[in-house]
């Protein structure tokens, strides 16, 4: 069996879809699946259990030996949320009992880290676990995923096979639910959709133009493909950046939604909130040789490849689930 921790979320369902279409059905699902806003991510996919994430470790006190990998997905991650109990709890003492289960079951473990450890970006964007002491996550959500990446790397008694994943900006089909925190792809084209323009951030830095604030937009369906590869694969254990390696500007984002859409472009610009403004990231980008030099060779969806499979497929025929 497979367990997938958050697989009522975006990429956790994402990610059961993509083994689904991969022949694989013996799946455990575990999250909160009160959540009703949640329920087509997980209704439609083909599972053995379904179990609630507050009854986790008691489930796998009875099956843990018929587990073959763990995915754990699952994490609060709203980075506005500013209780710091919460993401201690929810992100980072619960991923370290299911890590230390995993070692006792010697049951292969993969997680989601975030590449919101790294901050402003000062350290650079460097995978190497060597530099992980020098990153200045810049909220609580960062901070406690920033813990279990450090956390993990104290550890002598590690699972056989083991990776953690700093995600870059994931977008893409399964994230409806996820409100502001949805990507900037969803929020744009909603607004394109109901306005016919799109809101962007002003810059407030005189070394960036607006709109030319730079990130590293990782389609969800290129994030699962490499999940499951080294589920499948002896890929070496460690912390690996998952982004495409090339920063893009929110511009080419938003002209990739108009083409799209196919929509005449226009913009306006806003303001960053005051509350997020001094933890806002003007430049993310994947330094991706690790994650290649392991063995992983499978091309990225460029952002004009993403965007357009994500709206033409799902977005534009109100088909919002993979």
């Amino acid at each position: 069996m497979v367990l997938i921790t958050g697989a009522a979320g975006f990429i956790g369902s994402a990610l059961a879809a993509y083994l689904n279409k991969e022949g694989y059905t013996d799946l455990v699902l575990c999250d909160d699946f009160s959540r009703p806003e949640k329920r087509l991510n997980w209704i439609t996919k083909k599972y053995r259990f379904l179990v609630e994430r507050v009854h986790l470790f008691e489930w796998l006190g009875a099956h843990k030996r018929d587990v073959q990998v763990i995915f754990h997905i699952g994490a609060r991650t709203d980075t506005t949320l500013t209780d710091e109990d919460t993401f201690s709890r929810l992100n980072t003492a619960y991923s370290q009992q299911l890590w230390r289960l995993a070692v006792e079951a010697d049951i292969p473990f993969f997680y989601a880290s975030s590449a919101a450890t790294y901050g402003d970006g000062r350290w650079g964007f460097s995978d190497d676990e060597q530099h992980l002491h020098r990153l200045e996550p810049l909220n609580p959500y960062a901070k406690s995923k920033h813990a279990f990446d450090l956390w993990v790397m104290t550890q002598s008694e590690q699972p056989s096979r083991w990776a953690g994943f700093k995600f870059f900006n994931v977008y893409g089909p399964n994230e409806y639910h996820k409100g502001p925190m949805a990507s900037v792809v969803w929020h744009g084209y909603n607004q394109i959709k109901s306005e016919g323009k799109m809101r962007l951030f002003r810059s407030h830095r005189p070394d960036y133009a607006d709109g030319e604030q730079k990130r590293d937009f990782i389609y969800v369906k290129d994030v699962v493909k490499v999940l499951e590869h080294f589920s499948r694969e002896r890929m070496p254990s460690g912390i690996y950046n998952l982004g495409t390696g090339q920063a893009r500007t929110f511009l080419d984002l938003a002209g990739a939604l108009f083409e799209a859409m196919g929509r005449a472009k226009r913009i306006e610009f806003i303001d960053t909130p005051a509350a997020i403004r001094q933890a806002y990231q003007y430049f993310t980008q994947a330094e991706m040789r690790k994650l290649r030099e392991a063995g992983y060779t499978q091309p990225f969806f460029s952002l004009e490849e993403g965007i357009a499979d994500y709206v033409q497929n799902y977005l534009l025929p109100e088909v919002r689930i993979w």
